[in-house]
């Protein structure tokens, strides 16, 4: 093949492809001359197809337009004249054509690197006829205000929103009251004045650049933060809407601003949540194996307390029970751990606040320097809420401990408790219910907080003290525990003038507060029954049969949840089963104990778990679960339990 039909074929090759561009195309060479071409150029513009051929002179195509009025009037030569001397500059050009059908063409074109040009027709008639229609709106509905300005006044003073409309200058021309107060201005003192005099210049610079793009004649939206008199932060967001006539001017800008404060607040609050979601999830997959663990530790440390008790044993008390201790703690700070990130149930009961708060002083007092004094404040009422007290005590002492950190200097901390009503207009930021509350607040005088770490102090592992010395997790404990208790904590510091953390929580009114629950001096003793342990675990399987068999009873071991229901099944001597909620596989602790019910109903089953799946809102077991590690006394009271109901 020569290569000039080489050359054809390309060239119809993307003529073929430019034909499905949906703008008009063309090329013209340095003579002027067509090179490319597309078919939407000839449609749009209405060309007659004897100039669609390769070589048709920029002047033809001139002259048709010219001759059907195009170029408006004038003589045919001299209009196509004028054009083919400005097209042969070969300089950028853009602008858009009005055709006597009312059709409007944008015509962009740009020269090539060898001469000529390349030139795409848009046609943007629906746009600028959307436009028209907008503007024109704009305007009647402009006309008709300034013609009613009473009327308008009557309505943006009573519309929940900001209102303003700023001039040239910028000046302001008009305020609603809202817009007025929010600067702490009157209609009156804001009505033509400049800008920059009302906002201030702390935050003019910040919203010039918008106020700016609005007169160029672009709608524009952004936020911003200001602290209002009294040391308030408060966001607001901003639209600036150009006044633009037909011809193009911008008058000024329609300004439409809300209040944005709270919404920015349950936005921080459900990030807040899906953190707390986060922290669960991970703490949830340790506790099981963390808890298998102190398990061990605790069964095997009892086990040994009960060998040192042998008249020929030496006495190891002193090294056995402070090994119980820690492990316990253990055992409790993982419980609470948990209790915080997943929001489990809490041993919640009824709770004498002021008592609590009156026997904390001398505990909190000794852990306090010099110069730092603590002050504990009780109303004349002796509010009562459903808490668990041990993690109120926990939120206290974390509180008066930040207190401590944040006031190097000395100073003093108090803790004031009392009643308080909170409307409903108040509780949906915070995430309440209407009614009535006890209020704990911890204030401290010390160095208080900027407004970024104020609003990030609730935020698991966030931190200001140095590395090493803070987990981030005080006052996110804080926050989780009054959220389980049905209340809410919050936040309000400024630098310099200390921080106040403060403690919602529902008034209880059931009066009868219960004591701290203890463990039976005597532990009930088995008689020999036979009971099948369910562990996976052998050395947590180990422990809990060591156990069983120090109170009495004959115990059958198994890790697996088919060869558990086999063996209830087969051995009717079997009196009662005490099974792991978490099984290895598909298999479940929960799924067992149902299916052993529908195979031997009377069979007393009892449960044990490192943690549980799922919520304190989901409907509990219905079987009686053992919380890992657990003490041989509340095992055997369990197993007396199961056997004699």
């Amino acid at each position: 093949m020569e290569s000039g039909d080489l050359e054809r074929e390309r060239l119809d090759l993307l003529q073929a492809a430019l034909d499905h561009i949906n703008q008009g195309f063309s090329v013209f060479d340095a003579q002027l001359q067509l090179v490319a071409w597309n078919r939407q150029l000839f449609e749009m513009l209405e060309f007659p197809l004897h100039l669609a051929r390769r070589g048709a002179p920029l002047s033809a195509f001139l002259e048709v337009n010219a001759a059907r009025g195009e170029y408006g009037p004038g003589n045919v030569a001299e209009l196509v004249a004028r054009r083919v001397e400005r097209a042969a500059l070969f300089e950028p050009h853009s602008f858009e054509r009005v055709r006597p059908d009312g059709q409007v063409v944008l015509v962009t074109g740009a020269p090539l690197p060898s001469g000529g040009f390349v030139t795409t027709y848009t046609d943007i008639t629906r746009e600028r006829e959307q436009q028209a229609n907008l503007e024109r709106t704009v305007a009647e509905r402009t006309r008709q205000l300034r013609q009613s300005e009473d009327w308008l006044r009557l309505v943006t003073d009573n519309v929940p929103a900001l209102v303003a409309y700023v001039g040239p200058g910028p000046v302001y021309r008009f305020a609603n009251r809202r817009y007025a107060k929010w600067f702490d201005q009157t209609v009156e003192s804001m009505v033509g004045r400049p800008v920059a005099d009302i906002i201030g210049p702390a935050l003019y610079p910040e919203l010039e650049p918008h106020i700016m793009r609005a007169f160029e004649g672009k709608a524009v939206s952004y936020e911003y933060t200001r602290t209002r008199a009294g040391g308030r932060v408060a966001h607001m967001r901003s639209t600036l809407i150009p006044d633009r006539t037909l011809d193009g001017r911008t008058l000024g800008c329609f300004v439409l601003s809300l209040d944005v404060t709270e919404h920015k607040r349950s936005e921080a609050a459900l990030a807040q949540a899906r953190r707390m979601e986060a922290v669960g999830q991970l703490s949830g997959g340790l506790a099981h194996d963390f808890n298998n663990l102190l398990t061990i530790i605790i069964g095997n440390v009892l086990a040994l307390r009960r060998k040192s008790d042998a008249p020929a044993m030496p006495d190891l008390s002193g090294h056995i029970d402070p090994i119980l201790q820690a492990a316990q703690r253990g055992a409790e700070l993982t419980r609470r751990l948990l209790a915080f990130a997943r929001g489990e149930a809490s041993d919640a009961r009824p709770v004498r606040l002021s008592s609590l708060l009156s026997g904390m002083e001398g505990l909190l007092s000794g852990s306090l320097p010099r110069g730092l004094t603590l002050s504990v404040t009780v109303g004349e009422r002796d509010p009562v809420a459903r808490v668990d007290p041990a993690e109120l005590e926990n939120a206290l002492v974390n509180l008066v401990l930040n207190a401590r950190d944040a006031s190097p200097d000395g100073g003093n901390i108090s803790l004031v408790l009392d009643e308080t009503e909170i409307a409903a207009a108040d509780a949906e930021p915070l995430g309440l219910v209407p009614g009535p509350y006890a209020r704990i607040r911890v204030k401290d005088t010390g160095h208080g907080m900027s407004e970024d770490v104020r609003r990030q102090a609730f935020d698991p592992f966030f931190s200001t003290k140095p590395f090493g010395t803070g987990s981030g997790l005080g006052l996110p404990t804080v926050y989780g525990f009054a959220r389980r208790a049905g209340g809410c904590a919050t936040v309000e510091s400024r630098p310099g003038h200390g921080t106040t953390v403060a403690l919602f929580l529902p008034l209880s009114r059931d009066e009868d507060t219960a004591g701290d629950p203890h463990e039976c001096a005597d532990a009930p003793r088995g008689a020999g029954e036979l009971i099948l342990l369910v562990e996976d675990e052998p050395d947590v399987a180990d422990v809990v049969r060591e156990q069983l068999c120090a109170l009495g009873y004959a115990v059958l071991v198994t890790g697996e949840a088919d060869d558990a229901l086999d063996l209830v099944t087969q051995i009717a001597d079997i009196r009662a089963v005490l099974s792991d909620i978490v099984m290895p596989g598909q298999s479940s602790g929960l799924a067992l104990a149902e299916a052993i019910g529908n195979r031997r109903p009377d069979l007393p089953i009892a449960l044990m778990s490192g943690y549980r799946e799922g919520t304190a809102s989901e409907a509990p077991p219905a079987w009686p679960v053992l919380a890992k590690p657990f003490t041989t006394g509340l095992l055997a009271r369990t197993m007396s339990e199961i056997l004699s109901s």
